[in-house]
Formats: structure tokens, C-alpha cells, sequence
């Protein structure tokens, strides 16, 4: 168990917010899907990634950090990323689409190709800064969620929880998730410290999120 008070991330100052909002002002580009380790990029620059069980909204949030409508397809077909997506943001990061996971309804053996691959990215990839575990407001962490969890765990790799679609909730009933999702990060020491709460909709978290990427070194 962990000692951690899991605490929501604070708004960035509007300098802090600037920085943010200039290096995601950067030119991004879809660089490469990957099926296979021998597939990757150079590991020549600082990357994050985003995981996140399918119909989290995670395209919807990367679009909307960089800006950009259409540069992580959204799909209404849940599951639809089965690839490792690399996209080049200015010339100093990766922003890294893992495939989204808990979907029922793919065949087993594309699911455990996922999961194969996924284990080999998260503990081979030196240059992984943090990895990015989107989870939907409305529903908490679900079992589902909690095995990407401990695997991150396992690759010893540093995960920090962002809530999707907070606009969609009472505040009362907001507090109720981050209490839930708080708890069940206690057994995982490689849980970030911080809840970011986001909206792709709103806007809402947006900048916070910007400026937590742009300070990791």
C-alpha cells in the first residue's frame, strides 16, 4: 500500500498555462502505427502515453490537447485502435496512442496480441516519462481498468489517472469518483500523486494537462 494522499491537480498559473499552450502550439503529426517492437521509432526524445479502456474518449483528448479535430481517429466502433499510435509533437516529444483495452467484443487472440505487445512497449521503452490511465467519470476504476494498473505497476512505470467527461456530473457526485478512484490507487506505487479532471468537450483540464507534460524531463 501506498502512503500517497491522491489529491485533483491544480489549475496552472497562466504563465505555466502559456508554456503549455506553446508547445502543444507545435507542429504534430501522425508519425507511425506499430504491430511490433521492431516497429518502433527512435526512442531519441521524451515520450508520454495515453492507455485507456475503449469509449474512455482518449482520441477525443489527445485531439483537444493538440488542438487538432482530427488527428486521433474517433470512432463510434470501440476498439478500433488495435496498433501502437506515435505522433510527433514540435521536435521534442512523442504523444504515444496505446490500443484501447476491455473491449468484449475482440477476438481473443487480438486481444492477447495487444496485451503481448503492450507489455513489451511499457517495459522496454526508456524514454516513457509517464503513462496517461484515462478513466471515465461516470464510471470509476472497473476491473478492467485495474489490470492496466497493476501492469504499469509491474513495468515500474509512473501512470497518472486522468477522469474523462467531468462535465457530465453534479459536483457531488464527482467527489464520490475521485474518493473511489483515490482508493483503489492506494495499492499501486507507481500512481502519480495527482487526479487531473478533464472535459474534451469543455476544455476542461486541458491546460493543466499541457503544462504537466511540458514539465516532465
Amino acid at each position: 500500500m501506498t502512503n500517497f494522499t491522491f489529491q485533483v491537480a491544480e489549475d496552472p498559473t497562466p504563465e505555466e498555462a502559456e508554456k503549455g499552450r506553446v508547445l502543444f502550439a507545435g507542429e504534430t503529426d501522425f508519425l507511425k502505427g506499430v504491430v511490433a517492437m521492431d516497429g518502433m521509432p527512435p526512442a531519441d526524445r521524451l515520450e508520454v502515453c495515453f492507455a485507456g479502456r475503449s469509449n474512455v474518449g482518449k482520441s477525443s483528448l489527445i485531439n483537444a490537447l493538440t488542438g487538432r479535430k482530427s488527428l486521433a481517429r474517433t470512432s463510434n466502433t470501440p476498439g478500433r485502435t488495435q496498433e501502437i499510435n506515435f505522433f510527433t509533437l514540435a521536435e521534442s516529444h512523442y504523444l504515444v496512442d496505446l490500443p484501447g483495452y476491455g473491449f468484449a467484443e475482440a477476438p481473443v487472440a487480438i486481444v492477447q496480441k495487444w496485451q503481448r505487445l503492450l507489455k513489451a512497449y511499457l517495459s522496454g521503452r526508456q524514454t516513457l516519462r509517464r503513462a496517461f490511465v484515462l478513466i471515465d467519470s461516470r464510471h470509476g476504476v472497473k476491473p478492467v481498468d485495474e489490470e492496466i494498473l497493476s501492469l504499469l505497476n509491474k513495468s515500474a512505470v509512473t501512470f497518472q489517472v486522468v477522469l474523462t467527461k467531468t462535465d457530465k456530473l453534479k459536483k457531488g457526485e464527482l467527489d464520490k469518483v475521485i474518493t473511489q478512484v483515490s482508493t483503489a490507487l492506494q495499492k499501486h506505487p507507481a500512481a502519480f500523486p495527482e487526479i487531473v479532471l478533464t472535459s474534451s468537450e469543455k476544455g476542461i483540464g486541458i491546460p493543466t494537462l499541457r503544462h504537466i507534460i511540458g514539465t516532465l524531463v
